[in-house]
């Protein structure tokens, strides 16, 4: 008799943190080389697509057009820039960047948040800076708003093609 198999154990698909997601069991070693392994598939997406530009790691490929929110949060994982997450109620349990749609078409929205009393409030500014620092050579333009209680967020869309 044949003893069972084992399950099998397929390595998920990689997936960008939006800062929607609950904290990584996934090493940070390991988590650290996905985003690395993703951001190089990224660039290399970037050098087929955009062949025809003088730059072509300076602009975003149609694919991220198509995908935003994915195209920016995996660039700023890859810089450095730790991404916000929740507890499995859904509650703030990590200070850092949030990515998600924004009101108008065409563009995402980047907020700095953090678990009450965390003091992601008086990090904005610079945390949001720090993105908008990230984002520009990667052909994205950020502007800064205002919202409700003079919460600051950036909207993000990509660079006009020349």
């Amino acid at each position: 008799m044949t003893p069972p198999s084992a399950p099998s154990e397929q390595p998920s698909a990689f997936e960008a943190a939006t800062g929607d997601q609950t904290p990584s069991a996934e090493p940070p070693a390991r988590r650290e080389a996905a985003v690395r392994v993703a951001f190089e598939g990224l660039c290399q997406i970037r050098r087929l697509m955009n062949a025809g530009h003088p730059d072509p790691l300076a602009i975003p490929a149609d694919w991220e057009r198509n995908q935003m929110v994915r195209a920016v949060a995996l660039a700023l994982e890859a810089a450095g820039i730790p991404p916000s997450a929740v507890d499995s109620a859904g509650e703030r349990a990590a200070t850092g960047y949030r990515v998600g749609p924004a009101e108008q078409p065409g563009a995402v929205r980047v907020e700095w948040l953090g678990p009450a009393g965390s003091g992601a409030a008086q990090e904005e500014p610079e945390a949001l800076r720090r993105c908008a620092e990230a984002l520009r050579p990667l052909g994205w333009e950020s502007l800064e708003y205002r919202g409700p209680r003079r919460h600051r967020y950036l909207e993000i869309e990509p660079a006009p093609l020349p």
